[in-house]
């Protein structure tokens, strides 16, 4: 039961990272496109695009890592449902949780 509190947490905090990452992307490009707008500094706007480009990477990783997670979580409460634990709040948050992923990915 402990596994599945862990592995349902898990699978929250890739979801938080994964909207962070996101927005950070959102306002990277929108910070980048104002700087071409105002004719930025080259060298400025080359650092600028660096790091649109590492957020930007960030995305498909967090999407493996939750896809992972989300498998881990699946198969921690099929082999607690196997045993016969079928109800409870933390199997409870983790159907949730499943079904919240299930959307994102």
């Amino acid at each position: 039961m402990r596994n599945l509190k862990i592995k349902t947490s898990t699978c929250k905090r890739i979801v938080k990272e994964l909207h962070s990452y996101e927005k950070e992307v959102e306002t990277e490009a929108a910070k980048t496109a104002t700087m071409k707008d105002n004719g930025a500094d080259p060298y400025d706007l080359k650092q600028q695009e660096n790091v649109l480009a590492e957020s930007r990477m960030m995305i498909p990783d967090c999407h493996k890592r939750l896809q992972a997670s989300l498998a881990d979580l699946k198969a921690n409460l099929a082999e607690l449902e196997e045993e016969g634990q079928k109800e409870g709040p933390e199997i409870d948050d983790a159907r949730s949780t499943i079904a919240d992923v299930e959307k994102v990915v």
